[in-house]
């Protein structure tokens, strides 16, 4: 029996790192039935309970070292891991995991990450030391392919595949719709969705948005509702905007699984998100987005399926945000045969991330 080690941003209520877990699992058990995983998880208890799989403590290094030495396979990822504006302090945690296993001669694989920006010199030098050690990696987008060339990270070799979770199947809309209906949103008139985070304590985005939606309700007859995708703190900042607007909306206030997440996306008529993987989700449910950037990663992400962002958090306007959304809500009723088809090429780039990890063990 083959045995994968795990190491990411798990165990910490990020949602869209949840589902990057879930459906890494997912298309390696497709593949391989009988793999062993074991998760490097900020909460242990959480992962096995959600994923159904092993998990170890991320600070207990005897116990990583332990899983990991009777392993075949250490993967690093997904997601944006290998960057330095966040934190640098993550960068050389996963940095240090990746030595640790190369010490114990386990191949490493960087699985569909979101590579920098890296900025800091130290960093770069880590971040090229390391990076040049491991054995195969491969990125979600072109701009990670880029900065891994400019870090001079050249040894192993990269394929540009696309983000796990586009991989997922489509999920029944019944569960959102149970959940939307518990919390009073159920009817005939549209239903926009908002995924929101916070960022640097800013609030020029959180009152550009609570205008928007204001207009959006009187406009276009719409309900809006916003979903947290990182628990509890998307709650916190998505409280602050509905509180900002005159008209009423619904801030869902539970923690959702990826799957139920999956499924309240796939019951909008529209998204609008700062959240990577709240764009994400609407593309694997074909629900029109409209996605303002805090980070290269979602200005990437959108270019990849034919998108551009209406505005950075710093940016953006009521006016643009609004002409964008107008802009969609004509096309909502009609199938985007292009983003369609550029979707489905990513689900399959994203299905090789599986295959090209599993050929590292054979």
């Amino acid at each position: 029996m083959s045995e994968i080690v795990v190491s990411g941003y798990y165990g910490f209520a990020n949602a869209g790192d949840e589902a990057m877990l879930a459906a890494m699992i997912e298309a390696l058990i497709d593949i391989d039935p009988a793999i062993r995983i074991t998760v490097i998880s900020g909460d242990p208890e959480d992962t096995r309970r959600r994923h159904g799989v092993g998990a170890v403590y991320r600070l207990n290094y005897p116990e990583i070292a332990r899983v990991m030495s009777r392993s075949q396979l250490l993967i690093s990822g997904g997601g944006s891991l290998l960057q330095d504006v966040t934190s640098d302090r993550s960068l050389y945690y996963y940095l240090s995991i990746m030595m640790l296993a190369k010490k114990l001669g386990k191949p490493v694989m960087l699985y569909a990450q979101g590579i920098g920006p890296v900025q800091g010199t130290l960093a770069q030098g880590a971040m090229r030391y390391i990076g040049n050690m491991v054995d195969m990696i491969t990125v979600r987008d072109d701009g990670s392919y880029e900065e891994l060339k400019r870090l001079k990270v050249t040894a192993p070799p990269v394929y540009i595949t696309a983000d796990p979770v586009l991989a997922m199947h489509q999920v029944d809309r019944q569960i959102g719709r149970s959940i939307l209906k518990q919390h009073g949103q159920e009817g005939v008139a549209p239903l926009i969705g908002i995924s929101v985070r916070e960022w640097k304590d800013w609030s020029h985005f959180k009152q550009v948005l609570a205008h928007a939606a204001d207009q959006m309700i009187a406009e276009f007859g719409a309900r809006v509702v916003f979903i947290p995708m990182q628990w509890p703190d998307d709650l916190s900042v998505s409280q602050k905007i509905a509180g900002r607007m005159k008209n009423k909306s619904n801030v869902l206030p539970g923690e959702y699984s990826t799957s139920e997440l999956l499924s309240l996306v796939g019951n909008l008529d529209l998204l609008i998100g700062i959240r990577l993987h709240a764009l994400i989700f609407a593309a694997v449910m074909h629900v029109p987005m409209a996605g303002i950037s805090y980070d290269p990663k979602i200005d990437r992400f959108l270019e990849t399926i034919g998108e551009r962002h209406c505005g950075t958090l710093k940016t953006v306007t009521a006016d643009k945000l609004l002409g964008r959304v107008r802009e969609l809500w004509t096309e909502r009723k009609q199938t985007n045969h292009k983003r369609v088809e550029n979707i489905n090429i990513l689900r399959t780039k994203a299905f090789q991330n599986a295959e090209l990890a599993l050929s590292l063990i054979k």
